[in-house]
């Protein structure tokens, strides 16, 4: 039987922490790797397609071609470390506050699955959920979450667990949430540079 349950939406990027996290790491694989600088004229070619297709896959991929494994397996683990720091003050905060408040807390990020789980490990989210990506080529996408499929991802988690989601509040910065928002009761908009609402 189906249990309807309240839920309470969270984007990480822009919205719980600045900068992004794939800046993050891309800069810093720029910094101790001359990878990454035989690519530019690949990533030149993403920014352009960009413009023309903002919300593409195929760009959002091979921009990030230059990632290998083994820079995954030495670079992650000290950008989470880092990037922890940089996490608003109220966001772990707010967190508990809707977990007490009896709300499940679900997080839903773009980010790629070798940053974000450890990124808000201490968090306490019912569910993070994020892109999942090819553990041999990880910068192709397994399955990309972002705009919609933030919310074909929500229902999955749903029907797994076998609940009816009623979204009570939802967090963002960025216009791509459009679908995931527009569910909320309540939708509240943060400004990615302050962490303050708007």
């Amino acid at each position: 039987m189906l249990k309807p349950v309240d839920v309470v939406l969270f984007d990480f990027d822009g919205t719980l922490s600045w900068p992004d996290s794939n800046l993050v790491f891309g800069r810093h694989c720029f910094r101790h790797s001359l990878r990454p600088w035989l690519f530019l004229p690949l990533m030149g070619v993403c920014y352009v397609a960009r413009i023309f297709n903002p919300g593409g896959v195929w760009w959002r991929q091979n921009i990030r071609r230059f990632i290998t494994p083994n820079m995954v397996k030495q670079f992650a683990p000290v950008c989470i470390k880092k990037h922890m720091k940089n996490r608003f003050g109220w966001a772990a905060e707010r967190v508990a506050a809707e977990r007490a408040a009896g709300n499940k807390v679900i997080l839903l990020s773009t980010s790629p699955d070798y940053l974000i789980p450890k990124l808000v490990a201490d968090m306490k989210f019912d569910a993070v959920i994020c892109s999942q990506m090819d553990s041999v080529r990880p910068w192709k996408y397994k399955k990309f979450c972002c705009g919609k499929n933030k919310v074909l991802a929500m229902d999955e988690w749903a029907r797994a667990h076998k609940y009816i989601p009623h979204v009570v509040r939802a967090y963002s910065d960025s216009k791509s949430d459009l679908p995931m928002m527009e569910l909320a009761d309540q939708q509240i908009w943060i400004n990615p540079k302050t962490g303050m609402p708007r």
